[in-house]
C-alpha cells in the first residue's frame, strides 16, 4: 500500500478522498492556491502546498507544479478527484514517467475515451449499442450535410473532445446545421483546444443514465448499478438517484451487461462511469468517464462500498474486494449538487461570503461539503458548494428524507438551488419517476414556483 497520497485537487472530493485514504492510514498532501489557504482539504491533510496564483491554469492545471508538490512532499502516488487534470492522459503519463502513481486508468485508455467519436467506435466494435452518428470527426459543411441526410434530422452537434456541454448544438435543417457546425467548433476550440466536432442522432425525450464500473489489473471488471441523472441544466447534472427509477428490468439488465463488456474490451482498472441515453427500451453508449464521479456517493450508498477506497487499492495493485456476486443492493438513494447560483438568473454564478451554514442530519443524510460558516465562495472555480445525498428503503422514503434535508438546510450570504432542488423534487412528474433530459425545459415555470 501507499504511503503517501498527493490529492490533485480541491473542495470536498479532495475531503473524500483524504477521508478515505485516512481511514486507510496513508498519509495525504494537499495542494492549494493562493486563495485557498484557509480551505478545509488544506487544513485537513498531512501537508499542504501553495503550487500557485488564483487562476486554475496557473495552479490546478498545471501539471509541473503539481508534479514538483509529488517531488517535494515525497508523495508515492497521485489522486486527481475528477474535473481539472482528472482525465489528462498526459499528466497521467506525467506521473508514470516520475514514478508517481497515478490512481486511475492507464494513460492510454483516459486517451482513447477522451475522444469521444474514437470511445464509440470502440463501444460499437464491442457490441454495446451507440447512437447512429458520423463515422469520427466532420470535415467539411458539406460532409456534414450528406451524413445528417443519412441520420436524420434533428442532428446533435458534438465536440470530439471534452464534455460538460461545450460545443454541443442540436440543428434540425441544413441550414440550421452549416450555422450551429461553426458555432459548436469555435466553441470547442476555446473550451478544449480543438475544434473537432462530429454528428449523432438527436434523441427528444432520453433518460440519461449511466453505470457505475471498478476494474482491477487482474481482469476482473464488475458493476455497482446504474444513476439516473436526467436533471439537468445547461447539461450539468443537478439531481441523481439509485437506482433509476422506473426502467425496466429486462433494459437495465442489458445496459449493465453492457457497461461490463464495455470495460472489459479495454482492460480497465479503477473506478469509471458508462454513460448512456435510454429511450423506451432502446438504449445508447454516449460517454466514459475515467474518473470518480461527483455523484458516487449515491452508489456508495445503497452498495455499502467505499468507491475511493477500491480506486486507491487498486492503483497499488491489489485486486477488488468484492466479486459481482457479492454486490448487494439496498434502497434508493438521491443526492442534490447544492450549488452557489441564482436559479431566478439562469444559474448565474454566486460567489460571496457564507454568513450563516447549517448542514442537515439524522437517519439516512450525508452530506459532503468543503464550506463552512465565514467561507469565501471564489468566482475562480466551480460553484458546487455541498452535496445532499440522502438513503431510504424505498425512493418515497428517500425523497422524504430529501425534503426534509433541503428544508432543514440553511446557507446564508449567496443565492443558492436549495429552494430551486426542494421545488423539483415535489413535483408530481418527479415524484412518479417520470423524467428525462428535457424535465427542466419542460417544466421550470412549475418548479420555480
Amino acid at each position: 500500500m501507499f504511503q503517501k497520497i498527493l490529492v490533485a485537487n480541491r473542495g470536498e472530493i479532495a475531503l473524500r478522498i483524504m477521508r478515505a485514504c485516512k481511514e486507510m492510514g496513508v498519509a495525504t498532501v494537499a495542494v492549494h492556491s493562493t486563495v485557498d489557504t484557509d480551505a478545509l482539504h488544506v487544513k485537513f491533510a498531512d501537508e499542504a502546498i501553495c503550487i500557485g496564483p488564483h487562476a486554475a491554469v496557473d495552479s490546478y492545471l498545471n501539471p509541473n507544479r503539481i508534479m514538483a508538490a509529488a517531488e517535494i512532499s515525497g508523495a508515492d502516488a497521485l489522486h486527481p478527484g475528477y474535473g481539472f487534470l482528472s482525465e489528462n492522459a498526459e499528466f497521467a503519463e506525467m506521473c508514470e514517467s516520475c514514478n508517481v502513481t497515478w490512481i486511475g486508468p492507464s494513460p492510454q485508455t483516459i486517451a482513447k475515451m477522451g475522444n469521444k467519436s474514437l470511445a464509440k467506435r470502440m463501444m460499437s466494435q464491442s457490441d454495446v449499442p451507440v447512437i447512429p452518428g458520423s463515422d469520427g470527426p466532420v470535415e467539411s459543411e458539406n460532409e456534414a450535410v450528406k451524413c445528417a441526410e443519412k441520420i436524420g434530422y434533428p442532428i446533435l452537434i458534438k465536440a470530439a473532445s471534452g464534455g460538460g456541454g461545450k460545443g454541443m448544438r442540436v440543428a434540425d435543417t441544413p441550414a440550421a446545421l452549416a450555422n450551429n457546425l461553426l458555432i459548436a467548433r469555435a466553441e470547442a476550440e476555446r473550451s478544449f483546444g480543438d475544434p473537432a466536432v462530429y454528428l449523432e442522432r438527436y434523441l427528444a425525450n432520453p433518460r440519461h443514465v449511466e453505470v457505475q464500473v471498478l476494474g482491477d489489473r487482474f481482469g476482473s471488471v464488475v458493476h455497482l448499478g446504474e444513476r439516473d441523472c436526467s436533471i439537468q441544466r445547461r447539461h450539468q447534472k443537478l439531481i441523481e438517484e439509485s437506482p433509476c427509477p422506473g426502467l425496466d428490468p429486462g433494459v437495465r439488465d442489458r445496459l449493465l451487461t453492457a457497461a461490463v463488456k464495455g470495460s472489459e474490451a479495454m482492460e480497465y482498472h479503477s473506478a469509471g462511469t458508462m454513460e448512456f441515453l435510454v429511450e423506451g427500451d432502446e438504449f445508447f453508449f454516449m460517454e466514459m468517464n475515467t474518473r470518480i464521479q461527483v455523484e458516487h456517493p449515491v452508489t456508495e450508498l445503497v452498495t455499502g462500498r467505499d468507491l475511493i477506497r477500491e480506486q486507491v487499492s487498486v492503483a497499488a495493485g491489489e485486486r477488488l474486494s468484492f466479486t459481482q456476486d457479492e454486490v448487494q443492493f439496498i434502497g434508493h438513494a438521491i443526492e442534490c449538487r447544492v450549488n452557489a447560483e441564482d436559479p431566478s438568473q439562469d444559474f448565474l454564478p454566486a460567489p460571496g461570503t457564507v454568513s450563516f451554514f447549517h448542514l442537515p442530519g439524522g437517519t439516512g443524510v450525508r452530506v459532503d461539503s468543503h464550506v463552512y460558516q465565514g467561507y469565501e465562495i471564489s468566482p475562480y472555480y466551480d460553484s458546487m458548494i455541498a452535496k445532499i445525498i440522502c438513503h431510504g428503503l424505498t425512493r418515497k422514503e428517500a425523497l422524504g428524507r430529501m425534503k426534509r434535508a433541503l428544508e432543514e438546510c440553511v446557507i446564508e450570504g449567496v443565492e443558492t438551488t436549495l429552494r430551486f432542488q426542494h421545488a423539483i423534487i415535489q413535483h408530481p412528474k418527479f415524484v412518479s419517476g417520470e423524467i428525462s433530459t428535457r424535465f427542466l425545459d419542460d417544466y421550470e415555470w412549475d418548479a420555480k414556483k
